[in-house]
């Protein structure tokens, strides 16, 4: 059902079964915050879900098969969706409530708005075809950079990440246990595919990866404000995209803030990735 609605919405694949399997590591229970809409025959037409990111904010999603829309089903999900955050986040008093849909959507668009949503981030799945072989270039001056030992290194990345995206709006950090448990529990996790930049051996830029299937993606990309504009990240992404292609990966992918305020999409766009999708983030 994802995929029919990617391919109708975007004209390929982008996230498929692996982006599924991941969003529920993030579902505390999938019996009481998950649902499924399925016909006649019961065939699964519609899916939706909703996390307690944090303890003021529910975040959700949901889809509808291409095949099913205007019958009503996005709108029984949503109220779904909408009773079960209320329970959740009961113990805030007062809470944000973000909801995912596909940029363009204006039937899903309208639906939130005549609840009281608003939008408030843009993204952007960029995408980067690899040809192996897939030379990654030089070197910034200075730096090297290499792969991680995670008993060692995760606490560094973990920091070098939360001030990376100290003033993105779309970033929200958690604490050191609860980023490790949720970076280890999903299933595309390993940690050979992670790089560090370090300058005299001091971490100062970090990306992190993983495999999807037959796509690679760019979790994160961040470097240290004290060393941006040396060509890092670009340095950073190519030596990932020449990892995966001698892996046989033939295509990475990325999850982008169109309003990133580091110029993050720039630094994708110079390494030759694309905008192949878009969609939307949308906040009551």
């Amino acid at each position: 059902m994802v995929i029919a609605d990617e391919l109708d919405g975007a004209g390929q694949l982008v996230l498929g079964a692996d982006f599924v399997r991941g969003e529920w590591t993030r579902v505390s229970d999938p019996t009481t915050d998950a649902w499924v809409a399925v016909d006649g025959a019961g065939e699964v037409v519609g899916y939706a879900q909703v996390t307690l990111e944090e303890a003021d904010l529910a975040r959700s999603w949901g889809v509808v098969h291409p095949g099913h829309r205007g019958r009503g089903i996005g709108s029984t999900l949503l109220n779904r969706i909408e009773e079960r955050s209320i329970e959740l986040a009961a113990a805030a008093g007062s809470f944000r409530f973000r909801h995912a849909i596909n940029a363009g959507d204006e039937a899903a668009a309208a639906m939130l708005r005549s609840r009281g949503f608003r939008p408030v981030h843009h993204f952007w799945h960029m995408q980067i075809e690899l040809i192996e072989p897939f030379q990654p270039g030089r070197m910034p001056d200075g730096i090297d950079i290499g792969g991680i030992e995670p008993e060692r290194d995760l606490a560094t990345i973990h920091a070098l990440l939360d001030a990376a995206f100290v003033d993105d709006r779309s970033h929200h950090p958690a604490p050191f246990d609860r980023w490790v448990e949720e970076e280890t529990s999903t299933p595309g996790y390993d940690p050979t595919l992670w790089l560090l930049a370090r300058d005299a051996g001091v971490p100062v830029g970090v990306i992190t990866a993983s495999l999807a299937e037959d796509r690679g993606w760019v979790d994160y990309l961040a470097v240290s404000t004290s060393h941006r504009g040396r060509g890092i990240g670009p340095a950073l992404l190519r030596r990932s995209f020449a990892m995966f292609a001698n892996r046989g990966v033939r295509r990475m992918l990325v999850s982008v803030d169109a309003q990133n305020p580091t110029g993050a999409t720039a630094v994708y766009e110079r390494v030759g990735m694309r905008i192949v999708n878009a969609w939307d983030q949308w906040e009551r």
